[in-house]
């Protein structure tokens, strides 16, 4: 047993190396915007403005101002510097998390089919290589990729007389002539609900919106190119939801936990919530991320993702062990960044101009998108009776709007003022629709993974981006979890404190047009179509889903099929079929490293061939969220009659 305990944890130690070496990306949590029929100019001309300036150039949208534009070319546009931590990011995984091959042009009609990724309506296909061997889209902007969110630069590293393309293929620590790097774009830049693209692989500018979220991006294949589904990574990457990140790969927290890409609306009327700072004075804040752990103002919330997408990379590594986690973190600290870091003052001074763009974002409305009237009921008394359902069952938390202190202590009195407050005309206007409060796990009930992130904890590398209320929360205590190998026998769970454990409200805003549903996307068929009847099939799948939960999947994602992990020192690890993939992936290769002795003569370790229950047993020991049921939880509701449901459904597809 001993001996299989110290295999086991060695293996475990280089899978999730490997596993964190394929990258990921950290993106910010939030999106979206209403785009009219003439809100873009088409092409730069000497009569337009070019707000962009030297970064690169963005269709102007002549209904926000100068500011707001500048906000906005910031927001598509700027990488703050991170192509160069990109380029390394390519060199340490061998080529496997490699931009600069998956711009190649002659995939730029099946980009959204392949990777849900969005051409740039600026560029167009190449027609054979460029100078030096590669295949670039044309674009009318010198940086563009061809895909929206990644830019273009050149190398200052490169050397064409030691460049060559096959080469470089094999052998990604050649200096390339381009380094890729991204913007927030790349992720939140969405096709247009409310003008859907007659052709997604060739959209208008007018078929875009700036922040709802890519629900059809699949960041998993963006980084297994060349892998097959008989390796494990290719399992890992291949279960990750379309339209999520996982922003916490890099710097690693040790837990696979890709989240969805939220919608940004209605951002000047999000609620803030006093908390203690980190030099101990009171700040009015938001809650960003799912956790709540970005929690000391916007601009530094953005500062954050910005460091966490690779820039100021030449200090922020020397914090974490990106790739392989198996030294503890380090904080980052924000006046060294000021100090030593070229594009932390550069992106600062962008900050307020793209928070004002943000705060232009507002909700897009079912009716106004083409059809989708027939969408709609026109039975009032429905509309009516799925307010009433809103109000006594999900307003207290999906509503900015709030009663006053005295009457929220008296629920009677609470559950009246919400009746009234859901029945008034304007109850949605300038609605941000979420109490942005923390929330414990235990309370809400859905998969753990996303609540249980470190990284903002206190010592850890985002300790300055958290405030001292959140890095003091306590424990909310005990979670009782299913045990995939035997259903009798319930893993118990004892949440830590220090800020883990809570998930924020997410906004309703823009629901119709976002599903599925749940922190992980888990929730609700996926129709990978953006048209008007696709994003309502899956709404309304996602919503009978979340109120009927006999009706979930109960997802446990799992290998499909035997799989094999290749490991340096010799050794080769055989995985089983329904392996479920989170028992492996959500271990912390530190403790894994105190319990090795590599003097020991070190073998291949076949998990076909070992007892099931044992293996079972020590890696839920090990396990930093053993939480295996991602649709479950969130059953607010469902208790309401068959009749209420339906209205609901009905009430909310109008958000």
């Amino acid at each position: 047993m001993k001996k299989l305990q110290i295999f086991v944890k060695f293996c475990l130690m280089l899978l999730v190396c490997v596993m964190v070496a394929i990258g990921g990306l950290a993106l910010a949590d939030e999106s979206n915007q209403k785009p009219r029929a003439s809100e873009y100019q088409q092409t730069p001309t000497a009569e337009v403005t070019n707000y962009c300036g030297d970064i690169g150039y963005l269709p102007p949208n002549p209904q926000i101002n100068e500011a707001e534009n500048r906000g906005r070319c910031t927001w598509y546009l700027w990488t703050g510097g991170n192509e160069k931590f990109y380029h390394t990011l390519a060199v340490k995984t061998k080529g496997a998390a490699d931009l600069l091959k998956l711009i190649d042009s002659r995939q730029h009609d099946n980009r959204f089919a392949l990777l849900g990724a969005i051409n740039d309506p600026g560029c167009k296909a190449a027609t054979g290589p460029d100078k030096y061997g590669l295949w670039l889209d044309e674009c009318s902007d010198p940086h563009s990729t061809g895909i929206i969110g990644m830019r273009k630069f050149d190398n200052p590293n490169f050397d064409p007389v030691k460049w060559d393309p096959k080469k470089y293929s094999q052998n990604p620590s050649i200096e390339p002539p381009y380094r890729i790097g991204l913007s927030c774009a790349v992720c939140h830049v969405a096709l247009n609900p409310l003008n859907p693209p007659a052709d997604v692989e060739k959209p208008t500018w007018d078929n875009l919106v700036s922040a709802l979220g890519n629900q059809y991006l699949q960041e998993g294949k963006l980084f297994g190119v060349g892998l097959k589904p008989n390796d494990f990574i290719w399992q890992v990457l291949n279960t990750q939801e379309p339209g999520t990140s996982d922003t916490s790969r890099i710097a690693t927290d040790h837990i696979n936990n890709p989240n969805v890409i939220n919608s940004i609306v209605n951002l000047a009327d999000r609620p803030t919530h006093e908390e203690v700072m980190n030099d101990g004075t009171t700040k009015a804040v938001n809650h960003i991320l799912k956790d709540g752990a970005d929690s000391i103002g916007i601009k530094y919330a953005s500062l954050r993702v910005y460091v966490n997408i690779g820039m100021c990379s030449d200090y922020w590594l020397t914090l974490h062990d990106s790739l392989l986690g198996r030294t503890s973190q380090k904080p980052f600290d924000m006046e060294k960044a000021k100090k030593e870091c070229e594009y932390w003052p550069k992106t600062e001074a962008r900050m307020a101009d793209a928070e004002a763009f943000l705060k232009t974002l507002k909700p897009m409305h079912l009716k106004d998108a083409p059809g989708g009237e027939a969408f709609l009921t026109k039975d009032e008394s429905v509309l009516e009776r799925g307010k009433v359902a809103f109000a006594t069952n999900c307003a207290q938390c999906h509503s900015s709007k709030q009663p006053p202190a005295d009457i929220a202590a008296d629920p009677q009195k609470a559950q009246q003022w919400y009746l009234e407050a859901v029945s008034k005309s304007d109850f949605l206007d300038r609605n941000f629709l979420s109490d942005d409060k923390r929330y414990p796990i235990t309370e809400v009930g859905t998969n753990a993974a996303r609540a249980l992130a470190t990284n903002a904890t206190q010592g850890h590398v985002w300790e300055q981006f958290s405030s001292k209320t959140y890095k003091e929360l306590p424990s909310p205590g005990t979670l009782m979890l299913e045990n995939p190998f035997d259903k009798n026998k319930p893993i118990e769970f004892k949440v830590p404190g220090g800020g883990r454990g809570y998930y924020r409200t997410p906004t309703l805003a823009n629901v119709w047009a976002t599903a599925p549903f749940l922190h992980n996307n888990d929730l609700g068929k996926y129709t990978k179509d953006p048209s008007v009847a696709g994003r309502v099939d899956a709404y309304m799948d996602a919503m009978e889903k979340l109120l009927w939960p006999q009706k979930r999947d109960h997802i446990i994602k799992k290998t499909d099929r035997d799989s094999f992990l290749s490991l340096p020192l010799g050794l080769k690890l055989a995985i089983p079929k329904g392996m479920p993939i989170n028992l492996l992936a959500n271990i912390d290769i530190k403790d894994a490293i105190s319990h090795l002795d590599l003097r020991q003569g070190l073998h291949n370790l076949d998990l076909l061939g070992s007892p099931q229950a044992e293996i079972a047993s020590i890696l839920i020991n090990g396990n930093l969220s053993p939480d295996f049921v991602e649709d479950r939880g969130h059953t607010y509701g469902s208790e309401l009659s068959d009749e209420d449901k339906r209205a609901l459904i009905e009430y909310v597809k109008t958000f």
